[in-house]
Formats: structure tokens, C-alpha cells, sequence
């Protein structure tokens, strides 16, 4: 059984850090992008990056970009985002997701459950 399994979340207070792990299970991503995107209560589901499949490039949403990295670590199997300056706007539901490619949420074949984030004010 293929599965994503996210984890990191949790509650903080604004400005703080989080890093958030994303390990896959039942098969290697190697050649496959990996990909974070979040969902926040009544929101769209957002896109905030996605790393190639050989873990050299990454992409990101302009949005979240000055304040977020993301990164894999191949030899886990693992998507990692690096959150700093947090902020309440960035209380969501976090989700990794592996298989597609870019922004487009609905390509992706492979998806965690989420990891809540909540950052108090």
C-alpha cells in the first residue's frame, strides 16, 4: 500500500518556525515530483511548491516563497517544508502529494492525509 505520511504540525504563536515531514511508504518517489499544498477552512486548496523528481529543482508559489523552503531528501523518500514568520493567515490543513507536477492539485496521484497547523495571534 502506497502511502504519504505527513507530520510537524501542530499550534504556534505568530512569527514563530515549523518544519513540516512528508514520508512515503509502499514505493520510491525517486523520478516522481513531490509537492506541498495546504486548506484552510471555506479556501481553496493552495499550492506551495514542488520539488522535481531527482530533487534539483523546486518551485514555488510566489506567495509563500520568501518565507518557506522546501526540500527532499531522497535517500528517506521524504518532502520537507521549512515555515518561518508564521502568521495566522497560514493556519491550515498541510498536505504532501507526489506523482504530478506544478500547481494544478488535481494531477497528483498520491496524497497525505494532512497535518494541522494552527498559528495563534
Amino acid at each position: 500500500q502506497v502511502q504519504l505520511i505527513e507530520s510537524g504540525g501542530g499550534l504556534v504563536k505568530t512569527g514563530d518556525s515549523l518544519r513540516l515531514s512528508c514520508v512515503g511508504f509502499g514505493r520510491s518517489f525517486e523520478g516522481y515530483n513531490m509537492a506541498w499544498f495546504r486548506q484552510a477552512p471555506g479556501k481553496e486548496r493552495e499550492y506551495l511548491g514542488d520539488v522535481s523528481g531527482n530533487g534539483r529543482h523546486i518551485y514555488y508559489n510566489d506567495s509563500v516563497k520568501d518565507r518557506f523552503t522546501i526540500f527532499r531528501d531522497m535517500s528517506k523518500n521524504a518532502i520537507y517544508v521549512e515555515m518561518n514568520d508564521l502568521k495566522p493567515e497560514d493556519t491550515a490543513l498541510y498536505s504532501c502529494a507526489a506523482g504530478g507536477y506544478g500547481d494544478n492539485w488535481n494531477v497528483y496521484n498520491w496524497w497525505g492525509q494532512g497535518t494541522q497547523v494552527t498559528v495563534s495571534s
